[in-house]
């Protein structure tokens, strides 16, 4: 009798990997294991909205660009698109997080419904020429990354006040300012989206400075793309 439970469990154990393990292994390999079937504490399948929480509306901006136009949040609409505030002078975290903004571009190279807004926090120095030639300097060509200038206090209040991401003015740090490593995520409507922690609170924001930070948005933003 025991021989037969052996050969009944085995047989169970491999039609589960003969049927779900390729189906699993596809999943990783499409970047699809975001879109994996849930069900809340209901019992209902979980929307998009459920597994990428709606923060609230991003705040508008009105900022120049590296090619001295005019670009603004409704420049985006339509778009899902990424936010950080760097400066090109910077001599700590913004390096990385240049690095990882560009694995996240290269990502989703080509497609036009996804983009990216840089804006300075050392808007003295970061003129739009200056920006220009930052942006070149890291070999960025997509039309939807704008690298941002402007006025500092409207600026700082976008940053501290408007997406609350620290950004501030230190003459003790290196490079004379500080900020976060943070990345916004924003949905076609213009909405603020995250993720959730392992205790189901909203992340609010996405770590630019790590590779988990990178793998999150890669999958978050390939999910808001197909809403």
């Amino acid at each position: 009798m025991k021989n037969k439970s052996y050969i009944g469990i085995s047989f169970i154990i491999l039609v589960f990997g003969i049927i779900f393990i390729p189906r699993i292994i596809d999943r990783i390999k499409n970047d699809d294991v975001t879109k994996m079937d849930r069900l809340n504490i209901n019992g209902q399948k979980e929307t998009t909205e459920d597994l990428i929480m709606k923060i609230g509306p991003a705040p508008k901006f009105s900022l120049i660009n590296q090619f001295n136009q005019l670009v603004t949040n409704e420049t985006y609409k339509g778009k899902v698109y990424l936010v950080e505030f760097f400066f090109s002078t910077c001599p700590t975290i913004c390096p990385l997080m240049n690095e990882n903004m560009i694995k996240i571009q290269n990502h989703f190279e080509g497609n036009p419904n996804f983009g990216i807004v840089s804006i300075t926090i050392n808007p003295e120095h970061d003129t739009p020429e200056v920006l220009k030639a930052h942006a070149e300097h890291l070999g960025i060509n997509n039309p939807n990354w704008n690298f941002l200038s402007g006025e500092k206090n409207y600026i700082f209040d976008l940053a501290n006040k408007g997406f609350n991401i620290y950004a501030g003015q230190n003459k003790d740090v290196d490079g004379g300012f500080e900020h976060s490593g943070l990345f916004a995520l924003i949905d076609k409507n213009g909405n603020i989206r995250s993720r959730k922690d392992t205790f189901g609170n909203p992340i609010v924001y996405y770590d630019g400075l790590e590779e988990a930070g990178v793998l999150a948005l890669q999958q978050d933003i390939k999910v808001l793309l197909e809403e």
